[in-house]
């Protein structure tokens, strides 16, 4: 279990160094990477029965899909980055205090 929460972690960072200038197939790599995880992540929470995060999970799923882009603008991209890092380092320390 501790292995996928770890995931959070390097999504998140990666979501962060979105935030630098990198080559446009980092970012594509990103959203794909993205996409899948927050796929894994909502079924993980279905058969948890935790409704809420699963929605959560799903939307982001669809939002960072790398195949019907959606155009928000780099400054809002920067934003949603930052705010979802933060929810997966948050969700990464919480899951750790709920096991112990």
């Amino acid at each position: 279990m501790e292995t996928y929460r770890n995931i959070y972690l390097v999504l998140a960072a990666m979501l962060l160094l979105c935030l630098a200038p990198m080559p446009y197939g980092y970012y594509t790599l990103v959203r794909f990477a993205s996409a899948v995880i927050f796929c894994v992540m909502a079924y993980r929470f279905y058969e948890q029965k935790r409704e809420g995060l699963m929605w959560t999970a799903g939307a982001l799923a669809v939002l960072f899909q790398p195949f019907l882009k959606l155009a928000l603008g780099r400054t809002v991209w920067n934003i949603v980055d930052v705010i979802v890092a933060v929810g997966l380092v948050v969700l990464w320390w919480r899951e750790r205090q709920w096991e112990k």
